[in-house]
C-alpha cells in the first residue's frame, strides 16, 4: 500500500468524524521492533501538514508510545532493567490516559512526552499537540496487546494498523540502531536475541487484531 493510499484513509476519517459532530481521530500504528513505524508516522504527518509550517495551525500531529517507558531508576526498582522494552516495562495506563485527553476538543496546547534515544530516557513535556490538531497518529509495539492498560490503549484508536516488513532487513535496521545508540555489536546483536526478538513474536501475534496490515520496504 502507497503513502497516498493511506493519507487517503486517514484524511476520510478525519472528515467524517467530523461531520459526525465527534472529535479527535486517533491512528494507532503498531508492529515488531524495528518494523518502521516510526518512519511511517512521521512520513504521514508531514505528507499530510503539507505546506502548512506553523505548528499551531497543523491538522496533524505525531505522539509515539516511547515517552512512556518507565525510567531506568524505576525499571531497576522493580528488577525489570534488563527486560526495558517488554509491555511491563510502559505505564500503559498512562498512554492511554493521554491518548483519551488528545481525543477531546482541547482548548489549550497538551504536551506529551517523547523518549531521548542517546539518554535512552523518556523526557516530560517535549512534544506539543495544540488545539487545531484534528488526528493524532500514534505508534508503538503494544498497541493491540491484550492486556490490562494496552486494551484500554486499543480503545483509545480510531483504527489500528499493524507495520511490517521483511524480518532479515527489520533485524539488520534493528541492530543497527542500537549500535547508533551506542551498543557494541556484539551487544546490540545480543540486545535484539534476548529482548528485542522475544517481544516482536509477542507483537506479531495480535497482528490479526488490526484494522489494517501496512507492508513497508
Amino acid at each position: 500500500m502507497i503513502l497516498a493510499d493511506l493519507t487517503d484513509r486517514i484524511e476520510h476519517l478525519r472528515v467524517h468524524t467530523s461531520m459526525g459532530g465527534d472529535s479527535v481521530v486517533v491512528i494507532g500504528i503498531t508492529g515488531a521492533p524495528g518494523a518502521g513505524k516510526t518512519t511511517l508516522a512521521e512520513s504521514l504527518v508531514s505528507e499530510l501538514n503539507g505546506d502548512e509550517a506553523d505548528p499551531e495551525r497543523q491538522l496533524y500531529a505525531h505522539v509515539p508510545m516511547d515517552g512512556f517507558h518507565l525510567a531506568d531508576a524505576e525499571l531497576d526498582r522493580l528488577g525489570l532493567l534488563d527486560r526495558k522494552g517488554a509491555p511491563e516495562t510502559f505505564d500503559s495506563y498512562g498512554y492511554a490516559a493521554l491518548l483519551s485527553r488528545l481525543s477531546e476538543p482541547r482548548n489549550a496546547v497538551v504536551y506529551a512526552p517523547g523518549f531521548e534515544r542517546t539518554l535512552e530516557q523518556p523526557l516530560a513535556g517535549v512534544i506539543p499537540v495544540y488545539p487545531s490538531v484534528q488526528v493524532v497518529i500514534t505508534e508503538g509495539n503494544y498497541l493491540l496487546l491484550d492486556r490490562p492498560g494496552w486494551r484500554e490503549v486499543r480503545q483509545r484508536c480510531t483504527e489500528t494498523w499493524f507495520c511490517e516488513q521483511e524480518q532479515r532487513l527489520r533485524i539488520e535496521r534493528l541492530v543497527q540502531r542500537h549500535i547508533l545508540f551506542g551498543k557494541s555489536p556484539e551487544a546490540a546483536a545480543s540486545w535484539v536475541e534476548t529482548v528485542d526478538e522475544p517481544n516482536a513474536r509477542l507483537i506479531e501475534a495480535t497482528r490479526s487484531r488490526a484494522d489494517l496490515v501496512v507492508r513497508v520496504g
